[in-house]
């Protein structure tokens, strides 16, 4: 007997403050392998953020609209609650590098002890986003440097926006 099909819907939860071209390969790939990639992005976290949540939801929408199958929503509170919510139980993150390995076996642990339904899948980084992370791109950003080839024109657009403003002339000539 075959089990009647089931949408794949899998969440990609995460503070995309800013979106990078690494989030997008890893979006792109898992729509791939999954019906429906819901990006959820936090708006309560312990990072500091530049963007608001709005913004941020806002560039990954930029960023993402034109793949099919993936959605963006904002999300208030605990993953298990927005998992209930979408009705899932596919959490997917991404791993660079084995030092990320420790920090997401923790969240992946947690999560699995508060519903043991959960499951965290782990897609690998294309080679070309081992070294790609959003803290690397705002610091970049900050010190005046050029981040075209790590987010999309938006996100780049946005990021100069954020890093010009108020900043001292004196400090930006050349």
């Amino acid at each position: 007997m075959t089990k009647p099909h089931t949408e794949r819907r899998i969440i990609y939860p995460g503070t995309f403050d800013p979106i990078t071209n690494g989030h997008e390969d890893l979006v792109r790939r898992a729509a791939a392998l999954f019906d429906e990639v819901v990006v959820a992005v936090a708006a309560q976290t312990a990072k500091t953020t530049i963007f608001p949540l709005a913004e941020r939801v806002a560039l990954a929408k930029a960023t993402l609209g034109g793949i099919p199958g993936v959605r963006v929503r904002p999300f208030p509170g605990l993953l298990i609650h927005l998992l209930q919510e979408e009705k899932t139980h596919l959490i997917l993150r991404g791993l660079r590098a084995i030092s990320d390995f420790e920090h997401e076996f923790q969240l992946a642990s947690i999560n699995r002890r508060m519903n043991a339904q959960i499951e965290t899948l782990f897609l690998m980084t294309s080679d070309q986003y081992t070294f790609l992370s959003s803290s690397l791109v705002r610091e970049i950003s900050r010190l005046g440097g050029d981040v075209d080839a790590f987010v999309q024109p938006s996100v780049a657009a946005a990021l100069k926006q954020h890093f010009c403003v108020g900043m001292d002339p004196k400090l930006t000539e050349k």
